[in-house]
């Protein structure tokens, strides 16, 4: 009986270490064609990361577009709506409250990224000195 019960376990543990291994490998693959292609670049892939979300989720989850991106304003009352909208006093849940959260921490990190890019490249100017 405890010979079956711990040949059960290590199969068990067998297929978890498989489909973790498999998932890691699924997930360095599509990283390194994502910045292959150009469509995203390190740092946006990388902010997917910490924030465990797209830049299109969270523009779903706070309903922007792509222009509204630009737009800090917009993007915090769109914000600050959804927020007190699923406040769990008021009935609401925490989850989406989280997730409203998280979408917006995201768009900030890409204001960040596309913001510091730009800071980076080297002006007309500091070309010619």
């Amino acid at each position: 009986m405890a010979k079956n019960l711990i040949q059960i376990a290590i199969l068990g543990a067998q297929i978890v270490g498989r489909a973790f291994t498999r998932a890691l490998r699924q997930e360095l693959q599509h990283a390194k064609t994502a910045t292959q292609t150009g469509k995203t670049s390190t740092k946006t892939v990388q902010a997917d990361r910490v924030t465990g979300m797209s830049l299109q989720e969270a523009k779903q989850i706070l309903n922007l577009n792509d222009l509204d991106i630009q737009d800090p304003e917009k993007i915090r009352k769109q914000y600050e709506h959804l927020f007190q909208l699923n406040d769990k006093t008021k009935g609401g849940s925490f989850y989406l409250q989280s997730k409203i959260y998280r979408a917006k921490e995201r768009i900030d990190k890409e204001s960040n990224v596309s913001s510091s890019s730009t800071k980076t490249e080297p002006t007309e100017e500091t070309k010619s000195n």
